[in-house]
């Protein structure tokens, strides 16, 4: 699953530091998120679809493992990121 250019700009300006930063924590994970978003709605309609699931599966381990990090490093800049995205209830 591929995201529009402008959304990954709009999404790395907003979350990162400026709309080039790919690398920063919130940035990706704020694309992971997304991408995470738009799996669950095609799995919502395609329930049988198993290497979607897969694909959701890991990629939330791996947003996981990236909030985790930020957690451990800057527990401030991951609350922030978590009231940003609503990953958290």
């Amino acid at each position: 699953m591929n995201l529009a250019p402008e959304v990954k700009k709009k999404a790395f300006k907003d979350y990162g530091k400026s709309e080039f930063d790919s690398g920063s924590t919130e940035a990706q994970v704020a694309m992971f998120t997304m991408k995470i978003q738009h799996l669950t709605e095609h799995l919502k309609v395609n329930k049988k679809d198993m290497v979607t699931e897969r694909s959701l599966v890991i990629m939330v381990g791996k947003r996981r493992k990236l909030l985790d990090y930020l957690k451990n490093k800057d527990i401030e800049r991951y609350r922030t990121i978590i009231r940003k995205l609503g990953i958290r209830k």
